[in-house]
């Protein structure tokens, strides 16, 4: 006989687990299926042979993701501050520029222009509504042409162009012709502001999970690790009048309700009877997943805290890389520089050998910081497009005419059918704790129907 339960989850990153564990303090019978071998989903935690460790997927948290604190002091998880002391590099124009603060040092026509662009952004995202951005007053307007385009418009200086797009494409995870102007504001609404999605003081950026990001997502996981079946992908689901049925190779197992918590772009491997709306259907492969890897260096210790450098860069596209942080653990320890490497930039380096990668990232590192850059204890890159279950990271885009012509329809549950991730929550959507709000959100509305 087909194993019954209350409901099925399909996908184990943060989304899924908050799901499980709401489900899991309602005393509801479930099962969560994921398909890798881990739980975490797009966050990550590599480990070392030696101990040491890093992130390559996400692992900050900052002010106003309350979720995430949450849970960190329910499972006795500790945080700790990004470093974020000494002096800033820009490489800019084939030549490199020391700063300290937030303000680099550019010509002064080009810092009036990118303060006035990012000021100018920041203002229309607050005429933006959370749960509904095709409800916006211009809406229209907004949703029919890139970021690209409006940022082209409004840079007056090279320079400016320059710095303003190694900042977004951080921020976005793809080049900026691939997401809605309409879509950008939304992202910086549903995280705050601008500011708070740019920086690591007071920032999205500033704090860290000790131990990695992944050891809270594991420690979620220990109080239902009976409910969960790793290595698992779902290759169909059928809904029917009294029950819906999900399989795989050699499971089937039958819920009242189901939630998927996957990437969007993931959601067309599995085979719907009946099928899908058409409307979500088409929003759905109308979405693309931004690229980004990151590259790490890991070292004996942080030795460009000594040279006065907090480790953090900006680059312009004569860069492998747009930016570059200071990733060691909260003792210093040792160190770890960590490189985002994204969309275009990404499509190339990824395309190259480990042994070329390895070479280029080398030489940047000690373009920046100096020879001590080239003694690396261990080296690792992980580009999220090529894992079969994500296909990209760090979140799906909207394109131009999405979010007007399709509306909520992500998120619209699908009779017995409800919609997680990050992708689903209004409130910081791309983020980990979107991800965390989408999962038990679609808790309660299953739990509302009795």
């Amino acid at each position: 006989m087909t194993e019954h339960f209350h409901t099925l989850i399909v996908g184990g990153g943060y989304s899924g687990l908050a799901a499980a564990r709401a489900l899991h303090r309602a005393g509801k019978k479930f099962i969560l299926l994921e398909a890798r071998n881990r739980v975490g989903g797009r966050t990550f935690t590599h480990r070392f042979e030696d101990g040491k460790y890093s992130d390559l997927g996400g692992q900050w948290i900052g002010p106003t993701q309350d979720r995430m604190y949450e849970l960190a002091k329910e499972y006795s998880v500790d945080w700790y501050e990004t470093y974020n002391e000494g002096k800033n590099i820009l490489d800019l124009n084939k030549t490199l520029r020391h700063y300290t603060g937030l303000i680099p040092k550019m010509d002064v026509l080009s810092l009036l222009n990118i303060d006035f662009l990012l000021k100018k952004l920041e203002r229309m995202a607050k005429s933006i509504p959370l749960e509904s951005p095709w409800a916006a007053a211009d809406a229209m307007s907004l949703d029919s042409i890139s970021l690209e385009a409006f940022v082209q418009k409004h840079c007056y200086t090279r320079s400016c162009y320059k710095v303003v797009r190694a900042g977004l494409e951080t921020v976005y995870a793809c080049e900026l012709n691939e997401v809605s102007l309409l879509h950008a504001l939304f992202y910086i609404r549903s995280g705050t502001n601008l500011n708070n999605l740019l920086s690591i003081q007071d920032g999205a950026q500033q704090h860290r999970i000790a131990g990695g990001m992944q050891t809270l997502a594991e420690k979620m996981s220990e109080e239902f690790a009976a409910s969960i079946r790793l290595q698992s992908p779902v290759t169909h689901v059928r809904q029917e009048e009294s029950k819906i049925l999900v399989g795989g190779d050699q499971f089937l197992f039958e819920a009242d309700h189901i939630i998927i918590a996957i990437p969007p772009v993931l959601i067309p491997s599995i085979r719907f009877y009946p099928e899908l709306p058409l409307k979500k259907n088409q929003l759905i492969q109308k979405m693309s997943m931004g690229i980004v890897g990151k590259v790490i260096g890991v070292y004996e210790k942080p030795f460009w805290r000594q040279a006065g450098f907090s480790g953090q860069v900006v680059a312009d596209e004569n860069s492998p890389f747009q930016t570059l942080f200071d990733s060691s653990p909260s003792n210093g320890a040792y160190g770890v520089l960590l490189a985002f490497c994204i969309a275009d930039r990404a499509r190339d380096f990824f395309s190259r050998s480990q042994e070329e990668r390895r070479k280029i990232a080398t030489d940047t590192f000690v373009k920046y910081f100096g020879q001590e850059a080239a003694a690396q204890l261990h080296y690792i890159d992980h580009c999220w497009a090529d894992e079969a279950w994500s296909k990209g990271c760090y979140a799906g885009l909207y394109p131009t005419g999405a979010w007007v012509n399709f509306r909520s329809e992500l998120a619209a549950p699908t009779g017995k059918i409800h919609w997680a991730g990050t992708e689903t929550s209004s409130v910081w959507y791309g983020y980990i704790e979107g991800a965390v709000r989408a999962g038990e959100r679609a808790v309660n509305e299953i739990l509302a129907k009795g």
